[in-house]
């Protein structure tokens, strides 16, 4: 036993030596992910306390499961709960399949200068803030906006107010994120599609296959692994809300709680009535832990049906 110790001690100094300067290299990015991502982690005790600043992490009571009392026992539970799954569901619908096709499309284009100018434009929305968002959400709706001038030009009279709209919303959001994300996806797409050999598309043209068909038969099918990972990593967020989206866009409007109320901005108004630290890192915690469930499930489940696109 001390031999193999010894072997794996010595096979360990040996290797160091060896790429010492690759170690060095990744020893930042060790020390980020120890003190910002692992250190943290300490706080989930905060769930199971009624903290108290004064008292600390050691001192202050422990109430056990009580702080997720207000996201189980509460009358709105299953309303932001629903409608966190739903957007999400729709997001991740509709922005995997139009990322996918926007791809598809800037890889067919011939004039390779122009397809780099799209591609640019395409991702300038993903690194908007959504206050800038939001600013831009209602310079088209606000009362003076875009639509109600067009409204007013065609004879209506007086101005609607869409913040007070709810059969709008949850189309408006799915929009909005769409518009803002589906282009740095799709640039994920793109890169995959550029390392497909271009042998499988020469032998295709060469029996007579359509853009179509190829896209369908060589260009999809090489595809689908990179589509499933996504999709996996998808659902550990499947409980998280868009706090930007649905808070700062929808300008925090009372009147479309029904609609647009998710389990982040639930617990925001809620930390800032209530104050209490330990209800919002419970329902961190909760979402954090259903997360990683969804992401186990959906990994298992694709292994089962196709082993090489799991994700681990």
């Amino acid at each position: 036993m001390k031999k193999e110790r010894g072997g794996l001690a010595h096979r360990l100094a040996v290797g160091f030596r060896k790429q010492w300067r690759l170690h060095m290299l990744a020893l930042p990015v060790l020390v980020y992910l120890l003190f910002f991502s692992y250190a943290p982690m300490f706080g989930v005790v905060l769930a199971f306390e009624k903290y108290s600043v004064t008292k600390g992490f050691f001192g202050s009571e422990w109430v056990g499961f009580k702080n997720f009392e207000f996201l189980f026992a509460t009358t709105d539970a299953w309303r932001i709960t629903r409608n966190t799954v739903l957007y999400n569901i729709a997001f991740i619908i509709l922005n995997t399949t139009l990322s996918v096709l926007l791809a598809l499309v800037l890889n067919e284009m011939y004039l390779r200068q122009l397809s780099k100018v799209i591609q640019t434009m395409m991702i300038m929305p993903y690194f908007l803030s959504m206050s800038v968002v939001a600013i831009i959400v209602y310079a088209f709706i606000g009362p003076n906006g875009v639509v109600n001038s067009i409204l007013k030009a065609s004879g209506q009279r007086g101005t609607t107010n869409w913040y007070i709209y709810k059969p709008l919303w949850p189309f408006l959001l799915v929009f909005v994120n769409a518009w803002k994300g589906v282009g740095y996806t799709a640039i994920v797409y793109v890169a995959s599609i550029s390392g497909i050999s271009q042998e499988y598309y020469e032998a295709a043209v060469l029996d007579g296959a359509t853009k179509l068909q190829q896209a369908r038969h060589i260009t999809l099918p090489h595809l689908r692994h990179i589509i499933v990972i996504m999709l996996i990593l998808s659902m550990g967020g499947m409980f998280r809300g868009d706090m930007g989206l649905s808070y700062n866009v929808t300008q925090n409007s009372g009147a479309l709680y029904e609609v647009t109320d998710v389990i982040d901005t639930y617990v925001y108004r809620a930390l800032k009535t209530l104050g209490n630290t330990g209800m919002s890192t419970a329902a961190g915690l909760y979402q954090s832990a259903v997360g990683f469930v969804m992401i186990l499930i959906s990994n298992r489940i694709v292994r089962r049906v196709e082993e090489e696109s799991a994700l681990f």
